[in-house]
């Protein structure tokens, strides 16, 4: 009943709204009350294993290389060769839109970096063509989520270190139900804008396109393939992605001096500096637990009291989603990950499958309010209200919920490319 009272203890905080790190104060010392006796050696020794692992070079190697890229022309080539395969169809921008966040994802790994790297150059397009507004920004805000999904991923990281599973596993297995919510957007993005008009197909401007994007459209090749090929692990792909790109963008594409470096590598420290400390607490409460099978015990005391898959299944989502209104991913599956994994596999839930569970149920967090990150995020950047862009991701939020039904009650499209 201890390890219960600390879960409601942490919930009763985030109803409360207080902010992520009071609330891991809190869960450390009653965790280091109840089961370390006191003493803060424990916490000390537990900060330090938590923070000395080489995985965790990839967050902010994944982070630097999404901003250097901002900073440069990578998106802005990316796009212009996703625009000129899709002018084609009616609609065809809009379609393009999700279908650069998909990209861009793919190499960014974070769904607000993704979301200003697009946004900035595709919603005064999309406006200037004749899109509305209310799609355009809920194209956009649920598009730049497709990061949370789509490989490399920085939550699945911060799951795999929080749980001590495979980060290529988990790369894989978000693969499928990445596709999926790419494609359903992007047929929702044609069918709601079929009657825009749209251009003729132009083979000569498709070519130009490669040829001035040739080098940023390889960088996801060379990252995802070097990773599923098994040449390199996530943590080498996160340092190539740093160097190609720097690479491409100060001696190819020439749009970054090479002493904006520093700079680019100071903000990326800004918000590491606000991250790392996070997850150190959080893994380090984790620790701890673990060492007193407080999971386990709590896994026993679920199954007494939910026997059914089904019903433990549909209570999951909708916590996860509550959760995801209220605090941000990272931190949500750093406090709650190792407690609900062991009650998951009770069930006979693959812990691969439970990590997608999880990413996806927090990625509709994004776009959900109150707190839903890119909901702020997009309302900062293009300067418009609130209350519109909630409106506008809704019909977005549905669509994504129906694909989350599918990725939790077909275990295959997870597990399928593991397999």
């Amino acid at each position: 009943m201890t390890a219960v009272f600390l879960l409601f203890l942490v919930l009763a905080l985030l109803a409360l709204r207080q902010s992520v790190v009071l609330i891991l104060i809190v869960a450390a010392a009653y965790v280091h009350w109840f089961w370390g006796d006191g003493d803060l050696t424990y916490l000390v020794d537990d900060i330090w294993s938590s923070i000395n692992r080489n995985v965790l070079l990839a967050i902010p190697m994944f982070i630097l290389a999404g901003n250097i890229m901002t900073r440069g022309s990578i998106a802005e080539r990316l796009i212009a060769i996703i625009r000129a395969l899709t002018q084609w169809l009616p609609g065809g921008l809009a379609v393009a839109t999700i279908l650069s966040c998909a990209v861009f994802a793919a190499i960014s790994g974070s769904s607000p970096v993704t979301l200003l790297a697009v946004g900035s150059i595709l919603y005064p397009a999309l406006l200037k063509e004749g899109y509305s507004k209310k799609f355009s920004l809920g194209a956009l805000a649920s598009g730049g989520t497709l990061g949370v999904v789509i490989p490399p991923s920085i939550p699945m990281i911060l799951y795999a270190i929080a749980t001590d599973k495979s980060i290529s596993d988990l790369f894989l297995a978000g693969i499928i139900p990445g596709l999926m919510l790419a494609g359903v957007l992007s047929v929702y993005a044609l069918i709601a804008n079929r009657k825009i008009q749209s251009e003729p197909f132009n083979f000569v401007q498709t070519v130009q396109a490669f040829r001035y994007g040739i080098f940023a459209l390889m960088t996801p090749v060379i990252l995802l393939g070097g990773i599923y090929s098994g040449f390199f692990s996530a943590t080498e792909a996160a340092a190539i992605a740093v160097g190609y790109s720097l690479f491409v963008e100060v001696f190819i594409h020439r749009e970054i001096h090479i002493t904006e470096f520093f700079s680019i590598a100071v903000d990326t420290a800004r918000l590491l500096g606000t991250l790392f400390p996070i997850i150190a607490i959080a893994i380090s409460i984790n620790l701890l637990l673990t060492a007193e099978s407080v999971p386990q015990d709590f896994a026993t005391w679920m199954t007494t009291v939910v026997d059914n898959k089904i019903t433990f299944l549909i209570a999951l989502n909708i916590f996860l989603l509550v959760i995801g209104c209220l605090i941000d991913i990272g931190s949500a599956i750093l406090m709650l990950a190792p407690i609900l994994l062991p009650v998951a596999m009770a069930y006979g839930i693959d812990p691969i499958h439970f990590g997608i569970i999880m990413v996806v149920n927090l990625e509709i967090g994004f776009i959900t309010p109150p707190v839903g990150l890119n909901l702020i995020v997009a309302m900062t950047a293009f300067k418009e209200d609130f209350v519109l862009i909630c409106r506008s991701v809704l019909p977005f939020i549905c669509l994504m919920l129906a694909v989350l039904v599918l990725v939790v009650f077909i275990p295959e499209l997870s597990l399928f490319l593991i397999r």
